[in-house]
Order: C-alpha cells, then sequence, then structure tokens
C-alpha cells in the first residue's frame, strides 16, 4: 500500500498541477483520490470503516455526509466565487471529534484535544467536485503558471515519494493522508478559480478578519477568566505555575493561535495603506487582534508581525514611508542583536533559546548525515530523537524551523525544491500585483507572516493557508490583464466590424 500510494501520489500531483487540458486533469484527482484511498484503508480510518459496516448509525451518519457534500458541491457550481472565502473560513478549524467506537460513530472529544481539518476536507472535496462537474460540461482548464506548478510539483512529488524512505513510516503516512495530500488537490483546485469577481478580495478579507477577530475575543475571555479549552501538558503546568497565563483560542498551541491573528492584521494593514478600508473601523479592528495577540505571549508571532508591517509599509508607502520603514528595520536589527548578545553573556544559549538552539544542532546533524535525500517525510524528529544527547519526549525534537526540517527530511534536492519554489511563488505575486494590486498585497503579507514565523516554529507547508495563498496567486496571475477582462465584457461599438471578444471560462 505505501508504494501505491506514494507513486499513485506523486504522478497524481504532477498530472493536476502541469495539466492544460481535461483528461490530465481528471486523472490528476483519480489518483490522488487512489492514493488517498490506499492510505486511510491500512490506518485508522479503514478500521473505523470496518466497525461501523452493518450499523444503521454509521449508515445514516454516511448518507448525511454525502447530502451535504452534494449541496455544498451544488452551491459552489453555481457560485464558484465563494470556494476560496469557504476554504479560508474553514482552514484554521480543528473540531474535537472523534469517530468509532459503539453507539453513534462521531462524538465529542473528552480529553480536550482538537481534532482533524474536518471542515477543510468537506470544503475541498465539494469544490473539487464542483470542478470536475464544471470541467466534464465542457468548461475550459486553466493552466497554473510554469513558473509555480513546476518547482511545486518538483517540491511535492519529492515530500510524497520520500514516504518510502522515512525514518518514521507512521508519522509520515499520518502526514500525507491529512496534509500532504489534499494540500495538493487544494493548491490544484484553488488555482483554477475564476478571480473575475469582483467580490473576492473583500470576500478573502473578511473570511480571514472576522474569524480572527472572533478568536481574539475568545482569546480574551480566556485570559480573563483564567481558563483555557485546548493545550498541551506542558502549557498547562506552565500557565499553573509560571507567571505568564498563555492563552490559544480554538488552537491548540499559543503560537498557531498568535500567528492567525497576525495574518489578518496583516491584511487589514495592507488595506489601510492601500485606501480600501476605513481607519476607525480598521484600527479598531487591529485593537481587538492585538489584545489577543498579546495574550498568546508568542515571541514568533510578534517578529511576524513587526516583519509584515514593516514590508507592508514599504511596499504600499510612499518614498517617505519606505524610509522610515528601512530605518525602523535597521533599529530592530541592531536591538535585537544588542538583546541577544546580552542575554548571552549572562545565560546559555539553549536558556536565551529556549532550548532551540538544541534542535537546530540536532537537525543540523541529521541533515548532514542524510544529505541527499534526507530522512524522509515527518522522519526528523524521530531521527534527532535518536542522534541528541538529551533524549526528552520525542515531540520535543521537531526542529520548529521550516528550512530545517526540510532539508532533514527531504536532503539538499528537497532543499533546493524549497527555495525554488518560494522563488516561484514571489515571482508570480509580482505578476499578481500587476493585475490587482490590492489582493496581491493582502497574499504577499500573509505569506510573509507565515514564512517569517516559519523561521522559529514549525508549520509552514502543514498550513492549508499557505497552500491557499499560492493558489489564489496563481489564479490571479494566470488570468487576463484587467485592461483585457474590460474589454471582453463590454459590448462592441457601433459600427465595429465584428463582436466584442468573449469571456474565456
Amino acid at each position: 500500500m505505501t508504494y501505491l500510494a506514494a507513486g499513485a501520489g506523486a504522478l497524481g500531483a504532477g498530472l493536476l498541477l502541469l495539466s492544460r487540458s481535461r483528461a490530465p486533469l481528471l486523472a490528476g484527482f483519480a489518483l490522488l483520490a487512489l492514493a488517498e484511498g490506499a492510505l486511510l484503508a491500512g490506518g485508522s480510518v479503514g478500521r473505523v470503516l470496518a466497525t461501523a459496516v452493518g450499523s444503521p448509525a454509521a449508515l445514516a451518519t454516511g448518507l448525511v455526509g454525502l447530502a451535504v457534500l452534494a449541496g455544498a458541491a451544488a452551491l459552489l457550481v453555481r457560485h464558484p466565487v465563494a470556494v476560496a472565502p469557504l476554504a479560508l473560513v474553514a482552514a484554521p478549524l480543528r473540531p474535537p471529534l472523534e469517530f468509532g467506537g459503539g453507539g453513534f460513530p462521531v462524538a465529542i472529544v473528552t480529553s480536550g484535544k482538537l481534532g482533524r481539518l474536518l471542515p477543510l476536507y468537506v470544503v475541498l472535496a465539494a469544490a473539487v467536485v464542483a470542478l470536475v462537474w464544471r470541467t466534464l460540461r465542457g468548461e475550459r482548464v486553466r493552466a497554473l503558471p510554469r513558473r509555480l506548478a513546476v518547482p511545486a510539483t518538483a517540491f511535492l512529488a519529492l515530500a510524497i515519494v520520500s514516504l518510502l524512505w522515512s525514518a518514521d513510516p507512521v508519522a509520515g503516512t499520518s502526514q500525507l493522508a491529512f496534509f500532504w495530500l489534499p494540500f495538493a488537490a487544494l493548491l490544484g483546485t484553488l488555482a483554477r478559480i475564476l478571480v473575475d469577481d469582483p467580490r473576492l478580495p473583500r470576500l478573502l478579507a473578511l473570511a480571514l478578519v472576522v474569524p480572527a477577530l472572533i478568536f481574539a475575543a475568545v482569546g480574551v475571555g480566556q485570559a480573563a477568566a483564567g481558563k483555557i479549552f485546548f493545550s498541551s501538558p506542558d502549557l498547562a503546568a506552565g500557565n499553573a505555575y509560571g507567571s505568564l497565563f498563555r492563552v490559544t483560542s480554538l488552537f491548540d498551541d499559543p503560537s498557531h493561535y498568535g500567528r492567525h491573528l497576525v495574518l489578518a492584521i496583516g491584511v487589514i494593514l495592507a488595506a489601510l495603506w492601500l485606501g480600501r478600508a476605513r481607519l476607525g473601523p480598521g484600527l479598531a479592528a487591529i485593537a481587538v487582534l492585538a489584545a489577543g495577540l498579546w495574550f498568546s505571549y508568542s515571541q514568533s508571532s510578534a517578529v511576524s508581525l513587526v516583519a509584515v508591517a514593516l514590508a507592508v509599509a514599504f511596499a504600499a508607502g510612499n518614498r517617505r514611508a519606505r524610509r522610515l520603514a528601512v530605518a525602523a528595520t535597521a533599529v530592530f536589527a541592531v536591538a535585537g542583536a544588542v538583546l541577544l548578545s546580552t542575554q548571552l553573556a549572562g545565560e546559555s544559549e539553549r536558556q536565551v533559546t529556549s532550548e532551540r538552539s538544541r534542535l537546530v544542532e540536532d537537525s543540523a546533524r541529521v541533515y548532514l548525515s542524510h544529505p541527499v535525500l534526507g530522512v524522509g517525510l515527518a522522519g526528523q524528529p524521530l531521527a534527532s530523537h535518536r542522534e541528541s544527547a538529551d533524549r526528552g519526549a520525542l515531540r520535543r525534537s521537531a526542529s520548529h524551523t521550516t528550512p530545517l526540517t526540510v532539508a532533514a527530511e527531504l536532503g539538499t534536492l528537497g532543499l533546493l525544491a524549497y527555495i525554488a519554489l518560494l522563488v516561484g511563488t514571489v515571482s508570480v505575486l509580482a505578476s499578481a500585483r500587476r493585475r490587482d494590486p490590492p489582493l496581491a498585497l493582502g497574499l504577499a503579507a500573509v505569506l510573509l507572516a507565515l514564512f517569517v514565523h516559519s523561521l522559529f516554529y514549525d508549520g509552514f507547508f502543514d498550513n492549508p493557508i499557505t497552500w491557499g495563498v499560492l493558489a489564489v496567486g496563481a489564479a490571479v496571475a494566470s488570468a487576463a490583464p484587467v485592461g483585457r477582462r474590460e474589454q471582453a465584457v463590454s459590448p462592441a461599438p457601433t459600427g465595429a466590424a465584428g463582436p466584442a471578444e468573449p469571456v474565456a471560462r
């Protein structure tokens, strides 16, 4: 099953992202579905389905699920502009549900842990069905920009097939089934949305900002009540005996929570700089989000916020604003260097970095031991755990730095593919900016926040918003220029030799 899933997944991702016609697109989706089914059948999902056979409650639940999926797909066929906003709303949601057991097949988790990205999977499945339906009915297949599609295919294919040599095949199978394969489908689907609808930028902004305001309000409420919903044992102990009370809102980690608030702040800052939002409501929203961010006490989120604020000011401001942004960047860099050197003078490197320096050393050691292909998908924590002299819990061995994780798990080839993907993404966003500057700046702000955060806290490629930004940026970059679109929908002038150019669909 592993070889089947790896081969079908890698080939399916390539066909899906590189397709320019109907047959390769449909074949890509079919191969990804085959790979997903092979992985799930051999895991816990397969066991749950096996025990559910013959259960009336499970049958009823399955029929309800299919009905919901069909209704959602029909809605997205009629309103394709809703695909990306709905996916963005669903992206951070991980309801605490568990499946299997006696009685009703779906239950609320009582341990306080969050579940899988079930809302996103539902939206993604509906979006795939809608795209396949429109394609079968003759809609033209829109190609992804090659400068993004080629490196994305190379990176995804290498990550998928690396399951074959993963140092931790169980963790690798889980990552492939619940993250990499669905996100490959997410990229291939959202990159083909129609971006001609002028409502899309506003809907995307609302889909990010409104839930973030709710998350911030919940976080502030947790700080006031002194009680959180979801947390690890370490966080619970730190809140009980430490001087700071860190909140998680509806996330599983304060840094994940803080990162999501930074994304919303970045979008609001971009809208304010470009005059697309009123100053009063924009500042009020930022105040609420900043209050929620404060109680996360996430240093990585704070660094991301500073980077995004300065970058947006430089990209959207006038010459004076750019000079101030450059000066502020220099001040922050010098202040950070001075603070770090002062702390290192009084404490050990591991104490100052909260053990991150050890993680960097262990991950670098893994990379140097496997420099070409790495230790495979999700293999870095276990490999670092084996290399480390200070063996604690396995989850504490994760590098918390995306470039190092890529290098350790996919080797030099993966690192080169990762860099090529980043370069292609920057190129695509630059093209998108020429077509839709406000939307492109918002996408760039979100991606920059995710990238900077991933340098200090892992979670770049396993975040669906990363792939969503790449997809929407590709959709905007591959769309017709604004002038051409306006010409396409305008009526032919009186006396014209021929009809107006039809809109490409």
